[in-house]
């Protein structure tokens, strides 16, 4: 169906910037989206370009396509539960489960598991939110990405959760087993990300704020191994695939990621070794500073160990 959203006046701090700016940093549409044919853009009533400028007082309005779902399938699905109360779900997502129903993944989610556990007036009450068709997600690790997430259990804890991720305030940590020797065991990697032009499932560092969005990743080397190394990866932006964009603009793709490597010829059937270890974020209720963390998952564990092997048997 289509969904009309209204955004707000255009504000002092926000005149003489891009339409589809504006819309991706008062929206969940990224930039990317709005280049979709169903998208419709007005400025004060008139169809506008992407390119478009706004001015102070202007009204931005937005109408786009939107798969919703109205009788979200409750699934019994096990969940790994690191933490649960009135406000928030905190899990261990596992490898392979999608978060949210889409096209071609319509049953077997992360929601599915939700609205099973928590019934219909969980589903109603994350529609205030109007994002019918992922209530409680807040943030989202792709399917292959295993680790923490922390869910909303209703909107205003989803308002919160969503105004902390989309400010940095949480603090993201990952661990992934990357491709390759470092030269330096600690960096920085700064730049924009957007979509490929050669791929649009995929995404590619492009060359400024123009073609894709700021992304900000730091990174550490924690055990280097022949022609492999653990690496742990903070994140300050959540976009799209960051860590394995970012990886691989290093020169260093990650260990199973088919999307921005080749299939490994020493581990031809490793999955993503991505593991998001560990997420720091303050309650929605009562503004606690919280902090958890997980265990390297069986499939670091396997890879790390033959790569063990490897470094003693060339010593």
């Amino acid at each position: 169906m289509k969904i009309e959203k209204n955004l707000e006046l255009v504000s002092k701090l926000e005149e003489k910037v891009r339409v589809d700016q504006f819309i991706s940093l008062n929206s969940e549409l990224s930039r990317s989206m709005l280049s979709d044919k169903s998208v419709v853009i007005t400025i004060d009533g008139k169809t506008a370009k992407r390119s478009s400028m706004v001015h102070c007082g202007q009204i931005v309005k937005v109408v786009f396509e939107q798969y919703v779902f109205d009788g979200i399938e409750k699934e019994n699905i096990a969940l790994n539960i690191l933490f649960e109360d009135k406000d928030i779900l905190v899990i261990n997502k596992e490898q392979n489960m999608v978060v949210h129903p889409a096209p071609g993944n319509f049953t077997g989610t992360l929601v599915n598991a939700l609205a099973y556990r928590y019934g219909n007036e969980f589903v109603e009450d994350m529609k205030e939110d109007d994002d019918l068709t992922r209530p409680g997600i807040v943030h989202r690790l792709d399917k292959d990405t295993s680790g923490v997430m922390v869910i909303a259990l209703n909107w205003k804890s989803h308002n919160n959760l969503s105004l902390q991720f989309a400010s940095h305030t949480t603090e993201k940590i990952y661990n992934c087993i990357v491709k390759g020797v470092f030269l330096q065991t600690r960096g920085k990697i700064e730049n924009f990300i957007g979509r490929n032009p050669r791929n649009r499932k995929s995404f590619s560092v492009v060359e400024n704020e123009k073609k894709g969005r700021y992304a900000l990743s730091y990174y550490r080397v924690i055990q280097q191994f022949k022609e492999y190394a653990l690496v742990e990866v903070i994140i300050k932006t959540g976009r799209t695939h960051q860590i394995r964009v970012h990886m691989k603009h290093i020169g260093h793709p990650i260990l199973g990621d088919t999307t921005y490597s080749k299939i490994d010829s020493k581990f031809p059937d490793a999955s993503m070794m991505l593991h998001a270890r560990s997420l720091s974020f303050n309650h929605p209720e009562t503004g606690e500073r919280m902090s958890f963390e997980t265990e390297l998952p069986e499939r670091f564990n396997q890879i790390l160990k033959a790569l063990d092997l490897i470094t003693l048997n060339l010593r």
